[in-house]
């Protein structure tokens, strides 16, 4: 493991970890490095965690394994129910953010790339919560992980992640898929009620599970439509590449009805607001306290997006176009700005340091 970013003193430090070997040696491995930031395993339902790990064998072998790992690295049987061994999470999860597809057929090198700005809150769980910090509390969102993974068998990949270990809020495969994750509805989010894991894929795990098992839109798509998936009340959309130029938002209705959106052979642009319920971009609502500007940025994407082609310096200016400010009345900060380039298999990413200290400088990753 080594830091790529920030530092002590820093808003970020960010660490990589690069993991090889068979799915159990890396699930245990991803165990360890969550202990020693002080994850615990969580008491789960026996019946419905005995589903969850039949699910996971027949949708999700990966997972499945690395679970195995898990319970290895803890010294328990893996087939016990009474503990959920994965979400290795060690802060809460949500954010807002941006994201902008460029297809080949509109880029000027004929690389299809995705952009994308993280934005969550610069505070830490207590502040979030209307508390005070707690002493040496550090905000929810300032150690940052990339994580590299090459299996022994199957899909490599490298996916950036501020909370599970074992989920990811942007991902890249060795084929080039690449998957991210936003809010979907900042106006009708709702505070979970019942955080318990549930049979299927959480909404950290959804863009790991995609990048462990899919080589191409298609099949991700077939994937997602075959897939059991829940949020605990925080409704996401994920935006999924291929390195074949083609690209959909997957969503689902406030009524639980799932939706694959695409927009043609142009730029595909997506914020916090649900798509199909929005889907032309000429066409969309004012913006409201509530809606924490997601309309605005949609339409400076579309705007910068659409007519001639895009080049990477374009499509890094049009995420800056929609960085959040450093003010103090805005809730958000950007805190990694990605490009994904499909056609090289790399995310290319700049991390926040702080109000005033700009961000890092540009590091590119590969899945392997």
């Amino acid at each position: 493991m080594t830091q790529v970013a920030g530092g002590k003193d820093a808003f970020q430090l960010v660490h990589h970890l690069t993991l090889t070997g068979s799915q159990f040696e890396i699930g245990s491995a991803l165990t360890e490095e969550a202990r020693r930031l002080g994850w615990s395993p969580t008491p789960a339902d026996p019946i419905v965690n005995q589903a969850r790990r039949a699910w996971f064998e027949r949708h999700w072998p990966q997972h499945h394994d690395r679970m195995d790992g898990a319970a290895a690295a803890l010294g328990l049987d893996p087939g016990q129910d009474e503990l959920a061994l994965d979400g290795l999470n060690y802060i809460p999860e949500g954010s807002g953010c941006s994201a902008l597809w460029v297809p080949p057929s509109a880029a000027t090198d004929g690389h299809g790339r995705v952009g994308r700005n993280y934005d969550f809150f610069p505070l830490t769980t207590s502040e979030i919560m209307g508390g005070t910090p707690g002493p040496d509390e550090l905000p929810m969102a300032s150690r940052p992980y990339v994580i590299t993974t090459v299996p022994d068998d199957g899909l490599a990949s490298t996916v950036i992640t501020m909370s599970d270990l074992d989920g990811c809020m942007d991902g890249i495969n060795s084929a080039g898929l690449a998957v991210m994750l936003l809010i979907a509805d900042f106006e009708n989010a709702a505070p979970p009620e019942y955080v318990s894991p549930q049979v299927g894929l959480g909404s950290v795990q959804l863009p790991r599970f995609l990048v462990d098992t899919c080589e191409t839109a298609d099949q991700a798509k077939q994937a997602l439509l075959q897939a059991k998936q829940y949020d605990h009340g925080t409704p996401l959309h994920y935006l999924v590449a291929d390195a074949h130029g083609q690209a959909f938002v997957w969503e689902r209705g406030r009524d639980g009805s799932e939706h694959i959106v695409e927009f043609g052979d142009g730029p595909l642009c997506v914020t916090n607001h649900l798509l199909h319920r929005n889907p032309d971009p000429l066409s969309l609502p004012a913006d409201t306290a509530a809606s924490l500007g997601s309309y605005g940025r949609l339409r400076t994407l579309y705007e910068r997006s659409k007519g001639g082609a895009l080049s990477p310096r374009d499509l890094r200016d049009s995420l800056r176009a929609v960085q959040q400010s450093e003010d103090p009345a805005v809730p958000f900060r950007t805190l990694w700005s990605t490009v994904f380039d499909t056609a090289d298999r790399t995310l290319s990413t700049r991390f926040y340091l702080g109000d005033g200290e700009s961000y890092s400088e540009e590091l590119v990753f590969g899945p392997r």
